[in-house]
């Protein structure tokens, strides 16, 4: 259970972790791979033979979730192909209570996601979410991904927090690392980041379940203060 009251700031990654990682995971597995084959008139399995190497080659760096990149290296609008499945993208089950929870709190809450631009707008389109955050930070802005120290760095200097008094969420569990070894005090993985996919083991790293559960600690919390 978390202790709220040594909580000042909330940074919350978005895809898995607040948004369902079904519409990624389907783009990216299934979806992109398919639209590449059909571009050059060839076969499934060879899309995946040509794509799949270099999405595994770039995990975990800035280019693997750069839509820029991807772009310019399949020659295929990315933006355009992900806006044609739009439809799956959905918020996880009691998030948003969560995000309302903590608004009514008054702590800091920032988003802070590896997604690039494009895909952070797209989403904002079709899930209203940027009325419960002071900041939307895509890891573009700073240069570096999650995964990397300077992350942490850029982002210290852009949003004053205090790493003692912060609680991160994300579906990573690199990232997680990583921002436990820039001294994050509070952090908690996501057990289930794809709706359709399987429970995973988090590890070290306790995890988020049911948002409902953090909502009405945290409200808990809230009335002992007053």
């Amino acid at each position: 259970m978390l202790n709220w009251n040594t909580i000042d700031t909330v940074l919350l990654d978005m895809d898995g972790t607040l948004l369902d990682l079904h519409f990624d995971n389907h783009f990216w597995v299934h979806y992109l791979p398919q639209r590449y084959a059909d571009h050059h008139g060839q076969s499934l399995e060879w899309a995946k033979a040509e794509i799949y190497p270099l999405m595994q080659a770039k995990q975990g760096q800035l280019d693997w979730y750069c839509l820029d990149f991807w772009t310019r290296e399949l020659g295929l609008p990315i933006v355009e192909l992900k806006r044609e499945i739009a439809h799956l993208i959905s918020l996880r089950p009691d998030a948003e209570g969560f995000l309302q929870a903590l608004q009514n709190s008054g702590r800091q809450v920032i988003l802070i996601t590896n997604a690039h631009r494009g895909s952070l707008s797209l989403k904002m389109e079709r899930i209203e979410l940027k009325t419960y955050f002071q900041r939307l930070i895509s890891s573009h802005d700073f240069g570096f991904p999650k995964e990397a120290q300077a992350f942490w760095q850029a982002l210290q200097a852009e949003v004053p927090f205090d790493p003692a008094r912060t609680l991160f969420i994300d579906d990573s569990l690199n990232i997680l690392r990583a921002a436990r070894d820039y001294g994050v005090a509070q952090l908690l993985a996501v057990r289930q980041p794809d709706s359709r996919g399987e429970l995973r083991d988090t590890e070290e790293f306790d995890a988020v379940e049911d948002y409902r559960v953090l909502s009405t600690q945290l409200q808990a919390s809230s009335k002992k203060s007053n």
